[in-house]
């Protein structure tokens, strides 16, 4: 068990996840989710914090104090994205990005698409340093992406628990998927409206994928893994594609399954530039010659 944990893992791996996530982080803020800071002008009454927010005594969300966590949180991750002081940068993103979740979620609603994210967050600062392409196999590195990579499996395996928790063992007869296409349908999925008995196999086949999500961790070597990840990415986009709902930080944390170290971003980048100025380069005209 202690090898599987702390199997060595090339440093550069960790290196392409942190750029993933710490450039994520502010798009997630600004694009895919801006509606967290309209919490700004909510008014405080209305605040149910999380009991992580309890134990820890996390402020009450005021208007400056949500521009503040956001405006620190967009600035921090992207220098975190350079590679810079990646543990204390790193901390911050995570300590940040937690905050933003807490008010995010204090309202009434929470996500289970942030978890794996947010493990990822607080696991990749514990590697140190790390640079694109570094093939040094690291026993760190390899335990920081087991906690990824479990959490990923955690999400769905407790999604199943919680299915069957709040809508008891009736729920994969349930009309889940036919509510779910009414409200957020497309042209791809409202024809299965006329298929309700296909519907209950699709939702049964949910709870089966998700309750053997654990078999994911028994691939062993980069290829099962990069097909693992495939197959996770294929079902949310259909999923996006039936109902428009996608797990965008979910699909991030996906990436812990992936031979990262093989992407080289800075040194591809040079060489484009290299061959973009020889190709500028005036030809060499040749010296006569006179006798």
């Amino acid at each position: 068990m202690t090898s599987w944990w702390f199997s060595p893992t090339p440093l550069g791996r960790i290196a392409a996840m942190r750029t993933i996530c710490y450039l994520f982080t502010p798009l997630d803020v600004l694009v895919f989710t801006p509606w967290v800071a309209d919490h700004r002008d909510i008014p405080t009454a209305l605040y149910e914090p999380l009991t992580i927010a309890r134990i820890l005594h996390l402020p009450t969300p005021t208007h400056a104090f949500v521009v503040t966590v956001g405006a620190l949180l967009v600035v921090v991750a992207l220098l975190a994205a350079t590679g810079r002081a990646p543990r204390l940068l790193g901390a911050a993103v995570f300590c940040l990005y937690g905050e933003w979740m807490v008010i995010a979620m204090s309202y009434g609603k929470v996500d289970h698409d942030r978890y794996a994210f947010l493990v990822a967050l607080a696991v990749l600062p514990t590697v140190g340093v790390a640079r694109h392409g570094d093939r040094t196999l690291s026993q760190a590195a390899g335990w920081a992406l087991r906690c990824v990579q479990l959490a990923v499996v955690l999400t769905y395996f407790l999604a199943s628990w919680a299915k069957i928790r709040f809508g008891g063992v009736d729920w994969p007869t349930g009309a889940i998927f036919a509510r779910a296409i009414l409200r957020r349908g497309t042209v791809l999925s409202h024809w299965l409206l006329h298929y309700p008995h296909l519907l209950e196999v699709g939702q049964f086949a949910m709870i089966g994928f998700e309750l053997a999500s654990p078999l994911i961790l028994l691939a062993r070597s980069d290829r099962a893994r990069c097909a693992v990840a495939a197959a996770l990415v294929a079902f949310h986009v259909a999923t996006f594609a039936g109902i428009t709902i996608i797990f965008l930080p979910h699909l991030v944390a996906i990436t812990a399954l992936l031979p990262l170290e093989r992407v080289r971003p800075v040194r591809r980048l040079a060489a484009a530039r290299a061959r973009l100025r020889a190709g500028r380069a005036p030809a060499q005209q040749p010296v006569p010659v006179h006798d």
